[in-house]
């Protein structure tokens, strides 16, 4: 090599071959340590695993099924966790020890966000399940007699929508300035047949009409509770707005746009969980893919502006 032929001492030539070798050996750590940087930032970003929360029902637990064998097929693997209340999955996906949660509707997100500080936001539209009242004895809301017994949801989003449907059929009054998702027993302004109120957890509602003159539950719950949808019906609600009451994949604020919630969507807004609410019950809940990560948030801010 030229570099060396010019210098005749051994020492001089070990010298710069110890040189040469310390370089090689700093430059090949920098490699391995450039390879280690890059092999972890890989992994990361290769994270192929989603963690959701759901409610342990049909209408939630089936499409999750679903929307699981056509993840694994685009090599995602959804770990999913049952559960049966309507507190933990909105507290855990806040604190970000889940991905996401699917089991409420907007109006139930807005106020739990509001009276627990918690930030979720929701990410995709999935379904609407129509509400109504139901009674085992009467084949009507005017044949409620005077104090009759009416459970209702506890919790405000649905409490609200017993209340304004009751008033809409004439049977109470209410303050029409305060919005349905607001509305309380301290909102009616006239009782004229003393019907008692009697709050019940939402997910327990259908199963309180055997103790109940009439009961307000989402029609699903109705059917699932081994009732003839049609038979019990007295009144079911109507709305000009429907996204109040659409449920909604949920995620941490911020968390909407991402690879991991636009693999859920496709998966849950799929032509296979289409068919399966059209099937489920005779299409008692109502597919809905109107909502995507692309369009929500504008309506989302809409919402949270009333």
């Amino acid at each position: 090599m030229p570099f060396f032929a010019d210098h005749g001492s051994t020492k001089r030539f070990s010298t710069l071959r110890r040189l040469a070798a310390t370089g090689i050996a700093v430059a090949t750590a920098m490699t391995l340590s450039s390879c280690g940087l890059t092999q972890a930032g890989s992994a990361a970003s290769e994270d192929k695993t989603i963690s959701l929360i759901v409610t342990e029902t049909p209408r939630y637990q089936e499409p999750t099924e679903i929307a699981k064998e056509i993840l694994a097929e685009d090599g995602w693997e959804l770990e999913t966790t049952y559960v049966t209340d309507i507190i933990q999955p909105n507290e855990v996906v806040s604190q970000g020890e889940y991905d996401a949660n699917f089991f409420q509707h907007a109006a139930y997100l807005r106020q739990f966000n509001e009276d627990n500080n918690t930030a979720v936001e929701p990410a995709f539209s999935v379904f609407y399940s129509p509400s109504g009242i139901f009674s085992l004895q009467y084949d009507s809301l005017d044949e409620l007699p005077e104090g009759a017994t009416i459970s209702i949801p506890v919790d405000r989003s649905n409490n609200g929508r017993a209340i304004h449907l009751l008033a809409q059929a004439g049977l109470i009054e209410i303050d029409e300035s305060v919005e349905i998702t607001e509305l309380s027993q301290s909102d009616i302004t006239a009782n004229p047949k003393s019907f008692e109120f009697v709050e019940v957890d939402q997910q327990s509602s259908a199963r309180t009409l055997p103790d109940v003159d009439a009961a307000f539950a989402f029609g699903s719950s109705v059917v699932e509770a081994g009732y003839e949808y049609d038979d019990v019906l007295l009144a079911v609600e109507e709305h000009d707005d429907f996204f109040p009451f659409t449920v909604f994949l949920a995620v941490p604020e911020g968390e909407r746009d991402s690879e991991k919630i636009r693999a859920l969507q496709e998966a849950y807004q799929s032509p296979e969980v289409a068919a399966w609410f059209e099937e489920y019950m005779d299409g008692v809940n109502e597919f809905s893919d109107a909502y995507t990560v692309d369009n929500v948030d504008e309506r989302w801010n809409e919402f949270l502006e009333r």
